[in-house]
């Protein structure tokens, strides 16, 4: 393991740590710390996640170690520029520690080397592993947004200020976020399926093959597909389009992890 892979895990561990004392006292001093731990970490990992393109010449994605750990360092970033927009400072109590779920499960899975062909070096290949993970961490943060609308939405209905409506921002904010999250996931999802498609058709020669993982992956681009359609032709805002968010990433994340155990 790394040095600057040890320092990655250390800065995500120090700002969940951070997030969540934030969310419990409420302090700015609290939140900019962990917010810093959460950059640098998020810098240690990008140079992680480089080293390992270079040198192996393709994405990191290729066994359960690597993927998880690229997988958390995505979801960090698409947090970091959805922040500069939308300053949901809580949400990071939330984010922080599934990239360090994601790193510390990397950090124990072993990472054989893995020899590709050279066919799996190609941009192509590069463009199309980048944006299905760019948009799965999309999909993973409208996923967390879902459940504080749930969270909040119930704290409403009670119609008592507790401890979640004092430190959650409004539905309406949730909401908006959600819909940006997913605005941003599908249309990357859309074109990574698409590259992977048509790279099937030239190295296989046949499109569609029905393999389990491909059929689970068409599955999870319907719901995303319809739950973006509902939004746009019929409205679809709040509770329900919060539900079908994490439906649609417990889908995701199956199929995901049928890739590597199926």
């Amino acid at each position: 393991m790394s040095v600057l892979f040890v320092l990655t895990m250390a800065c995500y561990i120090a700002s969940s740590l951070g997030y969540q004392g934030y969310v419990l006292f409420q302090k700015r001093p609290v939140y900019r710390v962990a917010s810093i731990l959460l950059w640098v970490g998020f810098l240690c990992h990008t140079g992680v996640i480089a080293l390992q393109y270079f040198k192996a010449g393709h994405v990191p994605v290729q066994n359960l170690h690597e993927a998880l750990s690229t997988f958390g360092w995505a979801v960090v970033g698409v947090f970091l520029i959805l922040q500069i927009k939308f300053h949901l400072m809580v949400l990071g109590a939330l984010v922080a520690p599934l990239a360090t779920l994601c790193v510390v499960i990397a950090s124990i899975l072993p990472g054989p080397p893995v020899e590709l062909d050279p066919l799996f070096k190609s941009l192509w290949v590069t463009v199309h592993v980048g944006t299905l993970i760019v948009g799965n961490a999309a999909f993973a943060i409208a996923f967390l947004v879902g459940i504080l609308y749930l969270i909040q939405e119930q704290a409403i209905k009670e119609k008592k200020r507790g401890f979640f409506f004092r430190r959650l921002p409004s539905l309406k904010l949730l909401d908006s976020m959600g819909y940006s999250c997913l605005i941003a996931g599908f249309p990357m999802l859309t074109f990574g399926v698409i590259t992977g498609v048509i790279y099937a058709q030239m190295v296989r020669g046949r499109f569609w093959s029905w393999d389990p993982k491909e059929i689970f992956a068409g599955i999870t681009w319907l719901v995303f597909a319809a739950l973006l359609h509902e939004r746009l032709a019929v409205g679809w805002q709040g509770r329900r389009a919060a539900i079908m968010t994490i439906v649609g990433f417990v889908i995701l994340v199956f199929t995901f992890f049928l890739r590597f155990l199926g």
